[in-house]
């Protein structure tokens, strides 16, 4: 196992769900943490609170993936010590509506496509080459079973997820000879805030997607980010795809009445 203690950890969209929950176990191996997210307040509270338990250094940054100029920005202002930045965990995205394509909100397009996929690229932009220069570092890129097997009205969704697992693969070949590990975790059914951001706030609508089964939780897949961040130097785990035992896949699904 690789120890952890001490290296800087780069975490976004992590004011809640799969990204709190990368940031709590990261903070027990004693890990350094740059937490960003939309919801300043959400990162404070957790900073603070994780930096109380296990007497490390947190430093919660409100940040729009989105916009590059901020990204480029937030990456300029840090100090040089918080600059080398040894792990990256691309988490922030997002899903909006579920409608066929020829009836998708162009609104919904629009952020998907710019949090998923440019929201990733510009904070690998911006990260990875001090990484490049160091010879060392992680990048772990959150995708989805979505990004393996298209799934009924996912389409605009599902073709982030697809862009994720080729931006992960082509980012290994990319920094194949500078000594950085590449890995993408993708997830099946979560239970997050994922459905309820969705489904812009209709609690009932989301709570019906994971109705009859035991979903993951963001832990189960935290604990799979854990897992590739902590093995060995000569190691690279290049993909984890994890699902509920009650999901094969995109489409199959078994519910209990």
């Amino acid at each position: 196992m690789q120890n952890l203690e001490g290296k800087i950890v780069l975490i976004t969209g992590a004011s809640s769900g799969i990204g709190e929950a990368c940031a709590k176990k990261f903070a027990a191996l004693k890990a350094n943490l740059i937490i960003t997210a939309r919801r300043k307040e959400r990162i404070d509270k957790l900073a603070y609170d994780l930096v109380q338990k296990h007497k490390i250094e947190i430093l919660p940054v409100s940040l729009d993936v989105r916009n590059f100029i901020s990204v480029k920005s937030f990456y300029e202002s840090l100090t040089p010590e918080w600059k080398s930045i040894d792990v990256l965990v691309n988490n922030a995205g997002l899903a909006r509506g579920l409608d066929k394509f020829y009836e998708g909100k162009i609104e919904d397009w629009d952020e998907m496509i710019g949090t998923n996929i440019k929201g990733l690229l510009y904070v690998s932009r911006v990260i990875v080459p001090q990484m490049v220069e160091r010879e060392s570092g992680h990048i772990i890129n959150i995708g989805s079973t979505a990004g393996h097997e298209a799934y009924p009205m996912g389409n605009v969704y599902v073709a982030t997820k697809f862009a994720v697992k080729a931006l992960s693969q082509s980012f290994r070949i990319d920094v194949l000879e500078k000594g950085i590990k590449v890995t993408s975790v993708d997830p099946g059914m979560v239970e997050t805030e994922f459905s309820k951001v969705r489904f812009r706030g209709d609690e009932q609508r989301a709570k019906k997607v994971y109705e009859g089964l035991q979903p993951l939780t963001p832990d189960d897949v935290a604990d799979a980010v854990i897992y590739a961040a902590t093995r060995p130097k000569h190691v690279n785990i290049n993909q984890i795809t994890l699902t509920p035992l009650a999901q094969a896949s995109s489409n199959f699904v078994h519910r209990k009445k």
